[in-house]
């Protein structure tokens, strides 16, 4: 009668601990979808955020485990975290029907050569290959500037707007079609440079292509930095001039100020073409970080994105991101 009666205790101690576990596991995820839906611009979960797409793949093990031991409670709140986490990111791997348009095609190509240190003849051999017609790059340089002209750049895409700095604030937008009302602009974060200009293309209306590099969320000191220059950058104009912006937004779309940004009239490229969960930041120097999506190309809703595909770019621990567009006719 002891053995027996001991034997139903600890069965019963394991069955209250198995529960706690279920429940445990269930709050982390659904505090995850919590913070994914309302908080993801603001205090030290800013970074975090970012691999929202590895926390909802990782949101079905406490649905499994709970459903495997019969937990009917925390299933039913691990079903719903998990059908929220998986909303919110699963879209990105199917492509969006494009709007109709019949005019040129744009390749364009964006990446961050980390205070100059990327490898320039690949970059160099990515525009050719590709015959990229806009370049937008961030971390720009005067070495990298030289080196990149040295290698041919000047004879792919003639037209430009440079603003090489020493270090990581410097911008360049390089295009083989004629450049106007070019600059750039000191954000307030990090005073990182966008160099923008408007891009002339043979039978489409004029676009403005911008290179973006808003402040990095590196902690919770400069998150402020990063939300003020994200909500800085430069709306799309839907009844107005075609816009594309691209380069390291620091920010996936898991961020709420990006989200809101694309809100105004762009498109994610990369979302659109059901590329969106492709990583464009590692690093990729062997640290145990998976990589996350920061590379944008922000596009007018106006133009139909045909495809997006991501490069390894030696000497830098971003990847470059090329987008496949077409614009509208003239």
């Amino acid at each position: 009668m002891t053995t027996t009666t001991g034997e139903g205790r600890t069965a019963a101690r394991t069955r209250r601990v198995a529960t706690l576990a279920c429940w445990l596991a269930v709050a982390l995820a659904a505090a995850w979808a919590m913070l994914r839906l309302g908080w993801s611009d603001r205090g030290p979960m800013v970074q975090a955020v970012a691999f929202t797409p590895y926390v909802a793949a990782g949101s079905l093990v406490p649905l499994v485990v709970a459903l495997a031991l019969r937990r009917r409670g925390p299933a039913v709140v691990a079903a719903a975290t998990a059908l929220v986490l998986i909303a919110a990111v699963a879209p990105r791997a199917v492509a969006a029907t494009q709007p109709a348009v019949d005019g040129p095609a744009l390749r364009l190509l964006t990446a961050n050569l980390l205070k100059g240190s990327v490898d320039p003849g690949r970059l160099v051999g990515l525009v050719r290959e590709h015959r990229v017609d806009v370049l937008t790059v961030q971390e720009f340089t005067p070495q990298s500037a030289a080196e990149l002209d040295r290698l041919g750049l000047a004879a792919l895409l003639p037209y430009r707007v440079l603003n090489p700095e020493v270090g990581t604030t410097g911008s360049a937008v390089y295009a083989r079609f004629p450049l106007s009302d070019g600059g750039f602009r000191r954000n307030q974060g990090f005073l990182f440079t966008q160099a923008y200009g408007t891009l002339a293309v043979p039978g489409a209306p004029p676009v403005r292509v911008e290179s973006a590099h808003p402040a990095a969320p590196w902690s919770v000191g400069v998150v402020p930095d990063w939300r003020t220059d994200l909500r800085g950058q430069p709306p799309a104009t839907p009844r107005g001039r075609l816009s594309i912006l691209a380069g390291d937004f620091n920010a996936t779309l898991d961020h709420a100020p990006l989200r809101e940004l694309i809100a105004t009239g762009y498109v994610d490229a990369a979302d659109a073409a059901g590329a969106g969960l492709a990583g464009t930041w590692g690093p990729y120097d062997g640290d145990p970080i998976p990589p996350v999506t920061i590379d944008h190309v922000l596009a007018d809703r106006r133009i139909a994105v045909r495809s997006v595909a991501v490069y390894a770019l030696p000497g830098s621990d971003h990847r470059a991101v090329l987008a496949e567009l077409r614009l509208p006719a003239v």
